[in-house]
Formats: structure tokens, sequence, C-alpha cells
């Protein structure tokens, strides 16, 4: 089970999870109860590196679709296959377990230093209310 207070969050309601130079990454309780039913996670991204705050994919829900962003520079080496239309296709994990299988994707860090722009559990429950 996730610890959520060791997490680190994005404003735009992405958490972080870091494991030494590997980092997984989801949307919180908080943006998957304000998108609503979540039907489909689309991710073409996996083996790219990509720039912290950059787009990495989308989350299309019933009535939206939303932008994900990443959380911290890194090269993108997994996308959550239960969540793949390819493969097992769940992508209501999201809503189910945010912070445990419906993880989206896993990151090779490239800069650590940029962990520290990120809020803490208090500070992202703060931003939340």
């Amino acid at each position: 089970m996730i610890n959520l207070e060791s997490l680190k969050y994005t404003e735009e309601h992405e958490w972080i999870a870091i494991d030494g130079d590997i980092a997984t990454v989801g949307i919180t309780a908080f943006a998957q109860g304000e998108l609503g039913e979540i039907v489909y996670v689309e991710v073409e991204t996996v083996g790219e590196t990509i720039a912290k705050s950059e787009i990495f994919g989308t989350v299309e829900a019933v009535k939206t679709t939303s932008d994900l962003y990443m959380p911290i520079s890194g090269e993108i080496i997994e996308f959550n296959a239960a969540l793949d239309e390819n493969k097992d296709d769940n992508p209501g994990l999201i809503n189910e377990s945010p912070f445990e299988e419906g993880w989206i994707i896993k990151i090779k860090l490239s800069d650590v230093a940029e962990l520290d722009d990120l809020l803490d559990h208090e500070a992202y429950q703060n931003l939340v209310g």
C-alpha cells in the first residue's frame, strides 16, 4: 500500500512515487473524482524522454478529456498494461484505485533536483481543500 504522505504532487493533480531512479506516476483521487468515470487512457510516449510539465498522454472520461503532464523530466519506460486498450483495458482502475492499481506510467528520472519543485502531501491537501 502506498503511503500518500510520502508522495509528491503537481498542481495539475498528478502524483509521483520515487523508488531509486524510477518513479511511478498517476492522477490523484481528487482528479479522478473531478473527471468522473474514466473510459480511456492514451499514452503513446513510451520510450520517449519528456521534459517536466510537458504532456505525456490523455485521460478521457465520459464528459471530458484531460491532458496528463510529466511531474518530472524522464524517459517513460512503462505504461500500465491494465489500462491499455490493447491489453487488459480497464481504465476504470484509475477511479477504483488511483494510488495503487490505477497508476499510469513509470519513468526513469532525468533530474532528481526537480522533485524539490513538487508539492508534498500537506501542500497538495491545502491546494485541493
